[in-house]
């Protein structure tokens, strides 16, 4: 009997308060989770329900106000700054709503920016290859469209081989046509490279797409499904 994937996000008890003047606002309550090697977890939920803040823990971009996270043996929630910027060159590719392209610079140096960053790095053209844009590589952001400077986007994140791969509403900005696209992109990166890739969306279709699907309410996962099987890009229904 196969052993499963090893854990690469251990969570427990994970709270994340903010305060606002004389009020606190709970974003997190107590969270618990694993995710292993190579998945693919899409969570769902409503404004405010905690995605957000979720991910950007994992990805180490803010710390908590309670509970633990460990990515493998590192504990995230008593890394000091030096060291959650190391894990976050090193171990992981973030991947926004919005792309956050400097306008000056073609797609191949958006994307060189991050490989110049990584001692394991692809080089941009091979990146935007993989995202089917090595023809645009001398293209300058305000030469492409809103789908293809989010897969520029995706190129830059995984330009270094993360270990990890987290996206926060990829296709928020984007009609449906082209969010197919870039979800495409993304599907073809955890497949072929076996990135564990978290993505967070208020879309329930693209759920479709995990291993698991989580859903959060009130800084809370309320469910964690497991599909019977995954589904192509095509096969969603919007």
């Amino acid at each position: 009997m196969s052993q499963p994937p090893e854990v690469v996000f251990s969570v427990t008890g994970l709270s994340k308060d903010y305060p606002l003047g004389d009020l606190v606002v709970r974003a997190l309550r107590g969270v618990d989770l694993e995710i292993r090697a190579g998945e693919f977890v899409v969570i769902l939920g409503p404004s405010g329900s905690g995605k957000s803040t979720l991910l950007n823990l994992l990805g180490g971009l803010d710390v908590p106000t309670a509970g633990t996270i460990r990515h493998r043996d590192q504990d995230l929630t008593t890394a000091t700054p030096r060291q959650l910027t190391w894990y976050r060159r090193r171990w992981v590719g973030f991947v926004f709503q919005f792309y956050n392209l400097i306008p000056s610079l073609t797609a191949g140096e958006n994307v060189s920016l991050v490989t110049e960053l990584s001692p394991d790095s692809m080089s941009a053209v091979e990146a935007l290859r993989l995202v089917d844009l090595a023809d645009r590589i001398d293209s300058f952001p305000s030469q492409l469209s809103g789908g293809q400077q989010q897969r520029v986007a995706i190129a830059r994140a995984i330009a270094k081989r993360p270990e990890v791969l987290l996206c926060d509403e990829p296709t928020g900005a984007l009609d449906v046509g082209t969010g197919i696209g870039v979800l495409g992109a993304i599907e073809g990166v955890n497949r072929q490279f076996g990135t564990t890739t978290v993505v967070i969306t208020h879309n329930v279709a693209i759920g479709g797409l995990a291993d698991r699907v989580l859903t959060m309410r009130d800084g809370r996962i309320v469910e964690d499904v497991r599909p019977p099987r995954r589904l192509s890009v095509r096969e969603l229904t919007w």
